[in-house]
């Protein structure tokens, strides 16, 4: 009986600037592929259903619920996950300026939808500066980062702590 036997696909992809060869199920998410093949675990798995936002990653600089994406289907592809948001910098730890506006903002409490909720706003950010509108943008007016807009580009990001109150002002403090 055929189907029984896992599916084999090879894949290279390239991980916050890093290029990696793979063979993988064919059924493997980009989370899992993330997770227990390259062992970067900063993006979360909550619901693994797309429904959290925990495990949101950058593909080819826009983002995407890393539990919904198979990667096989993104061979070639950009991915950059909470890990590769900071900079190169002398040391090689300089802070994206989201992550130091969310220490600033003190905008996390148990920290699991931390890395979900910078990938997520690193991307509604680039979104703004394109111009794209979102659901509360009144039609025909240019886009303005407020904290309406903001609460609505981040509704795919759960927080279960609710540390809303101090996520919107550092990705506003971010987006300035």
């Amino acid at each position: 009986m055929r189907g029984l036997e896992p599916v084999l696909a090879e894949l290279r992809l390239r991980v916050n600037g890093v290029e990696h060869q793979l063979t993988v199920d064919t059924r493997t998410s980009l989370l899992d592929l993330l997770r227990e093949h390259l062992d970067l675990t900063g993006s979360k798995k909550g619901c693994d259903h797309g429904q959290c936002g925990a495990c949101t990653i950058l593909i080819d600089g826009r983002r995407a619920n890393a539990c919904l994406a198979l990667a096989v289907a993104h061979a070639g592809a950009e991915i950059t996950t909470v890990e590769g948001l900071a900079g190169a910098g002398e040391n090689g730890d300089d802070l994206h300026p989201l992550q130091r506006a969310f220490i600033e903002h003190d905008a996390f409490q148990c920290g699991y939808c931390t890395p979900g909720q910078l990938c997520s706003a690193v991307g509604m950010l680039t979104e703004f500066e394109r111009g794209w509108p979102s659901a509360v943008t009144p039609v025909n007016a240019q886009v303005e980062l407020t904290e309406a807009e903001i609460r609505e580009r981040m509704s795919g990001n759960l927080c279960r702590c609710g540390a809303y109150a101090n996520i919107v002002p550092a990705i506003a403090q971010a987006g300035e």
